[in-house]
């Protein structure tokens, strides 16, 4: 089992008298800045004035500079900026104000791991990726707990990266609920095929393909949502609570039944070898490479299959049922920070 990383394995003192210059201020910037501030370090945040974020970061009580002015003399650079954003900002606000001994700290390995950004060998380079959308990192941390973190060292030229690292991680809350220690690229391997093939791109395609052939054989578009859609959240509280085992507990016998007879027939050996294949290409970096040409010819494919989705009949009807729930707050999944 992976060594687990707590409070009592913190040096508390490692950050101490260093400056942090958080930039960007979206989900997980938001969080990570805050948290910070809440545990008594010294925190900068850096924005392009104007942005997007910079009102919401005023409104939270920062003195905000722009990305380089917060570099500067900086001890602690923490790239939250979007993974296709991240290059620019290093090339013209990070590198030029970059100091011997600092440390580059990131949440996600994509540009390490694929090359996007190079920092020297003057510098540490490392990572904190919490296990949880931002809104969840800052949440639990004011309620006296915290998230999941995975830790990485890509590159330890002072001799204190490890202990820097984990302070940080500590320090957003992640020693509370147990780090894990990994690489860049295992971070950034699994966290993208997660993604696709599960958690958003295998999750989306089996919704809306068990909704369709519902509503194809002549059920109600609204019942077809309930059963596909709807419950899928009860399922899997169920199992982020207990694992498989106390979702099975949960379930009834006949939906057991129905789990372990036919779920292989969905999930057959085409399914596993078209993960295998996306696999492949994420370890091969063939996705980055197609993701970097994508954000680079204005992501016509992109923006083509999002607006299908967006247009995909489970959404009216699911916008028509919600809007009944009084139970459901406002605010979507995605404002709140998710994935």
């Amino acid at each position: 089992m992976a060594k687990m990383f707590w409070d009592t394995d913190t040096n508390p003192r490692a950050l101490e008298g260093k400056r942090i210059a958080v930039l960007g201020y979206g989900s997980q910037g938001r969080a990570h800045a805050l948290n910070l501030r809440d545990s008594k370090l010294n925190v900068t945040v850096g924005l392009r004035r104007g942005g997007p974020s910079w009102k919401q970061a005023e409104q939270d009580g920062w003195k905000l500079t722009g990305p380089a002015e917060a570099v500067e003399g900086a001890d602690v650079i923490v790239m939250l900026a979007p993974d296709m954003a991240q290059p620019a900002l290093y090339q013209n606000e990070v590198a030029p104000s970059l100091r011997e001994g600092a440390m580059i700290l990131f949440s996600h390995g994509f540009n390490i791991h694929y090359g996007q950004i190079t920092p020297p060998k003057t510098v540490d380079i490392t990572m904190v990726a919490p296990k949880g959308p931002g809104n969840l990192v800052r949440r639990t941390y004011e309620g006296g707990g915290g998230v999941p973190c995975l830790l990485a060292i890509h590159q330890d030229h002072s001799g204190h990266a490890f202990d820097r690292t984990l302070a940080y991680a500590s320090a957003i809350g992640g020693t509370r609920a147990g780090v894990i220690q990994t690489t860049f690229a295992e971070e950034t391997e699994t966290d993208l095929f997660g993604e696709q093939a599960v958690l958003c791109g295998g999750a989306r395609e089996l919704i809306q393909a068990g909704w369709e052939t519902l509503v194809q054989a002549g059920y109600q578009p609204e019942a077809a949502y309930f059963e596909c859609l709807h419950e899928l959240k009860l399922i899997v509280d169920l199992i982020y609570e207990g694992g498989i085992a106390k979702m099975h507990q949960f379930v009834s016998e006949t939906a057991k039944y129905g789990d372990i007879t036919r779920g292989s027939r969905v999930i057959d050996e085409h399914v596993r070898e078209s993960m295998k294949k996306i696999l492949t290409e994420i370890q091969s970096g063939a996705f980055a490479k197609e993701w970097i040409l994508e954000n680079q010819t204005g992501r016509p494919v992109y923006n083509k299959l999002l607006e299908k989705d967006k247009n995909h009949p489970i959404e009216k009807v699911g916008a028509e049922l919600r809007a009944q729930m009084s139970w459901l707050k406002p605010e979507t999944a995605a404002a709140r920070g998710a994935k």
